[in-house]
């Protein structure tokens, strides 16, 4: 069974409701190769999924570039989003002036090998600029040709509104999974009122929920989970027990463990469409299965009953890592 066609926004292009996050191909989850990552995109494309997803920031641009030498040589039809609007310093900050936005932009579609992206995101919002003339900025992207429209990430309901008031936002990209439910409160709603999609990055807890659960001694030094609250004792275990009752659930009924965390994400709403990673195609053929699944009332107690909302322990970030996200509730 083929996923879900959807819009990507109201009157937005139509993509597979389950998307490609290409932030592994930068090494932040452990070391990798273009070769393996060509290979990863080109299973992507054999998978129908079409609607792929970047950062300037990822690693530099080696997410960027690697993407761009596939689209050079394969030319698929794919729909192509990216990111802008943060300085990786040392020290990081955050950018979102016109003229940054705009070198940046310029040199995503060097790298990326094309000459418009269908949709850029400003990365985080920056404190202290109004999102007005943010999207004044963005919109003017839109009238040059250089980008099909514009989405925010790790924002509130607050600011897609007010955004939204000046130029239509095309997408809402925050992070959102069974154990990351914030977006709940007001967000995946508000999306929905507005036309807007809902990106849902990190949809599979960041590697913990799939067949097997990753284990932060195993990672690499350069792998960001090794700092990140839910990683460290002692949430880790309680985190590991919980998502191992959801892994026994999935198997006694016959799916794959992260097929079954992408359903619930999609069974959201059709404008909730998650963008789950992978450094590998082996990973990538275990999402598959989430189209072929539906889950009726009894299996939604089911699964609240095994990871209820909360159930998570530690903050989805550290001090450090939330810089620039918007609290809210």
């Amino acid at each position: 069974m083929s996923f879900k066609q959807v819009e990507l926004g109201r009157n937005g292009p139509k993509i597979a409701q389950l998307g490609f996050g290409a932030m592994s191909f930068a090494g932040f989850f452990g070391p990798t190769d273009e070769e393996t990552s060509l290979a990863t995109l080109d299973a992507a494309i054999k998978a129908g999924i079409n609607f792929w997803d970047t950062a300037n920031i990822y690693g530099m641009g080696v997410s960027e570039t690697v993407i761009g030498k596939y689209l050079a040589a394969e030319k698929p039809d794919i729909v192509l989003a990216t990111k802008g609007g943060i300085v990786p310093g040392p020290p990081r900050a955050i950018d979102n002036s016109a003229s940054h936005l705009r070198e940046e932009l310029e040199k995503s579609l060097t790298k990326l090998q094309v000459d418009r992206v269908d949709l850029y995101y400003i990365h985080r919002h920056e404190p202290g600029r109004p999102i007005e003339e943010v999207v004044e900025t963005l919109a003017g992207f839109i009238e040059e040709g250089l980008i099909g429209g514009y989405g925010l990430s790790e924002v509130m309901p607050g600011t897609l509104r007010r955004a939204h008031a000046i130029h239509p936002c095309r997408a809402v990209q925050n992070e959102y999974s069974l154990w990351t439910r914030l977006p709940e409160l007001g967000l995946i709603d508000t999306c929905a009122e507005l036309g807007t999609a809902f990106v849902a990055f990190s949809p599979l807890a960041r590697g913990m929920i799939g067949e097997t659960s990753v284990d932060p001694a195993q990672m690499s030094e350069r792998d960001w989970r090794r700092v990140n609250p839910r990683f460290e004792e002692p949430n880790y275990s309680y985190n590991l027990a919980a998502i191992d009752a959801f892994r026994d659930y999935a198997r006694s009924k016959g799916w794959k463990t992260a097929a079954l965390a992408l359903a619930w994400v999609m069974q959201r709403g059709d404008h909730v469409i998650p963008i789950p990673g992978t450094r590998t195609a082996a990973h990538l053929s275990e999402w598959q299965g989430a189209a072929e699944i539906t889950l009726g009332p009894d299996e939604l107690a089911e699964i609240a009953a095994i990871l209820p909302a909360g159930f998570a322990h530690g903050d989805r970030y550290s001090d450090a890592q939330m810089m620039g996200v918007e609290r809210y509730c």
